[in-house]
């Protein structure tokens, strides 16, 4: 499925009419169509640890810029040493500024203006981070992306998770009832978060 068929399939349910294109369109629907698919994209990746959207980071050296397409750290010990060693996080200024001074064998990670900064220093060389990317668009050729930018495009999670979220979002636009859409929209999120995890 993408953008153009889940844009599509909206409007068979809204009753109105398809579209030949959308993204770009100077059409007021079908603009409102492509902001609410963005909005929609936006919050169900950011919900969810989607497999094709887990990824890793090797570290050359501290401090470690993020890696461009890098959300967040996958949760329960997002980093890990070259030898396999837990980095525990330090989550303020003031004790980094301790730990980072204090020779210690347990390693560290500190994250402050898009870096990842360690303790030992040398704990960073071959450290692999483990996280969330912000990329659930999927263009063809140009690779993976977070907006919209064709109508061709697809997603890195369940498309269907996409129609149900514009659905619902196109009923609030408008003033209509949306409440039971919202309620499916996160009744078949919950599976397809099972179904990702592998877990039914």
């Amino acid at each position: 499925m993408t953008l153009l068929s889940a844009v599509n399939e909206v409007c068979d349910i809204v009753s109105l009419s398809r579209f030949d294109s959308v993204y770009g369109s100077s059409e007021p629907n079908a603009q409102t169509m492509v902001e609410h698919a963005q909005e929609a994209g936006d919050e169900i990746a950011r919900r969810v640890d989607w497999q094709r959207t887990l990824k890793q980071h090797t570290c050359t050296a501290s401090p470690e810029d993020f890696p461009d397409d890098y959300q967040r750290l996958t949760p329960g010990g997002g980093i890990r040493t070259a030898t396999g060693d837990f980095a525990r996080p330090v989550n303020n200024s003031g004790q980094w500024s301790v730990i980072s001074v204090v020779p210690s064998t347990q390693p560290y990670y500190f994250i402050k203006a898009n870096q990842f900064l360690f303790s030992p220093a040398d704990a960073a060389e071959s450290a692999v981070i483990d996280y969330v990317s912000k990329n659930w668009i999927l263009n063809d050729p140009a690779g993976e992306a977070a907006t919209w930018a064709a109508d061709d495009d697809t997603t890195l999670f369940p498309e269907r998770l996409l129609v149900k979220g514009i659905v619902w979002r196109w009923k609030r636009q408008k003033g209509l009832a949306y409440e039971d859409n919202l309620a499916e929209f996160e009744a078949d999120l919950v599976q397809e978060i099972n179904a990702d995890r592998g877990t039914t």
